[in-house]
């Protein structure tokens, strides 16, 4: 089955980019939101995301921490999901002190065998300065090595600068 990574900074078009590539297919959407109300604006975005999606003819899941087995039970041939996104995940595991190795590792094992076609998206965040707390360095650290090994069984990459994507694999 095939696995796309997307990447892309904030308000990159890196969703618009993945959103187009699912219809591309042909197939029934799956829009796997990992995104978790934390405060009131969040909750307001999660709201307007939700309208949106329904408006367009997908199916949202909300699944904010166990990735793996949402993607195992959601994702099959004939249906495509979107992961809306890696770095909300482990910004996820991370608040929530869940063990990031162990969930990294189990989403991983999906990714070299998915059950289905998947477009994965995330932020690219190592292009800027070294953050000046441990948790922020933690969190680029382990979401660039997230990214290298998701890359290495993606079957497409994709970098999206000023909603210009680029092909980095594939």
């Amino acid at each position: 089955m095939t696995l796309t990574l997307i990447l892309g900074g904030a308000r990159s078009g890196k969703s618009r980019r993945a959103e187009a590539l699912a219809r591309e297919t042909g197939l029934e959407g799956i829009y796997l939101a990992t995104a978790e109300p934390m405060d009131a604006d969040m909750a307001a975005r999660i709201a307007k995301h939700r309208e949106d999606r329904a408006a367009h003819g997908w199916t949202t899941v909300e699944e904010p921490l166990a990735l793996a087995a949402a993607l195992a039970r959601e994702a099959r041939p004939g249906r495509v999901v979107l992961v809306e996104c890696l770095t909300t995940w482990l910004t996820n595991l991370m608040v929530h002190e869940r063990d990031l190795e162990a969930a990294t590792a189990e989403f991983l094992a999906w990714c070299a065998a998915p059950t289905g076609p998947a477009i994965l998206v995330s932020n690219e965040v190592g292009f800027g300065i070294v953050p000046e707390h441990k948790m922020a360095r933690d969190f680029r650290d382990h979401a660039g090595r997230l990214h290298q090994r998701v890359a290495e069984h993606a079957a497409r990459v994709e970098l999206v600068v000023a909603g210009i994507p680029m092909t980095v694999k594939g």
